[in-house]
């Protein structure tokens, strides 16, 4: 069976094929649809390539250099180290560290700084190696460094949930009650509190 073309009349009498421009039109898109999705699909496997070599990567640096120091470690590093107060705001980690070379090998120096500014506060933490190098950099205690008498001592142990500031206590409770009445030179009681007064 032949093919045949649909012919369609002229407004001069001729017969042109018909050739419908909509069909085209959205073979056009479906096309450029199908790149796309093509497209998107690469750009999935590519991402997932990337996550996977991430995450390869990730666990095994976190398998030979633990990145979280462990509640232990913490402690054991501050029974090793002293905190220096009154430090130069210009002192670097290694003049300090050459400060307190004689008293034994040094692990880390930390100049504690601003966490908005990044300003030095003007004190710093040392961490020896061993505890027994505390004694030694006591000895140091009020001794002079860039120009000013720095303080040493040994550096506390925070203790976890312990909060060593004064607080409010009680929730709104503020040292007193509000039937108090205080003594006052001026003849009449002055009372405590946000009420009215007399």
């Amino acid at each position: 069976m032949a093919d045949v073309e649909a012919t369609q009349p002229t407004t001069n009498g001729n017969t042109e094929p018909t050739v419908d421009d909509g069909d085209d039109e959205e073979s056009n898109e479906i096309r450029l649809m199908k790149q796309r999705v093509e497209e998107m699909e690469r750009e999935a496997n590519k991402l997932r390539e990337l996550q996977a070599a991430a995450a390869a990567e990730a666990s095994q640096s976190s398998t030979e250099n633990p990145a979280m120091e462990t509640d232990e470690d913490k402690t054991g590093a501050d029974g090793r180290s002293i905190y220096v107060g009154n430090v130069d705001y210009g002192a670097t980690p290694e003049e300090i560290q050459g400060h307190f070379q004689a008293c034994g090998t040094i692990n880390r120096v930390t100049i504690l700084c601003d966490k908005f500014t990044g300003h030095p506060k003007g004190y710093a933490y040392v961490e020896f190696s061993e505890p027994e190098h505390i004694d030694a950099a006591l000895a140091l205690d009020n001794s002079l460094f860039r120009g000013r008498l720095i303080k040493v001592t040994a550096k506390r142990t925070n203790i976890p949930g312990f909060n060593r500031g004064r607080g409010r206590g009680r929730a709104g409770y503020r040292g007193g009650y509000r039937g108090y009445t205080g003594y006052s030179p001026y003849g009449r009681a002055r009372g405590r509190g946000r009420g009215r007064g007399f």
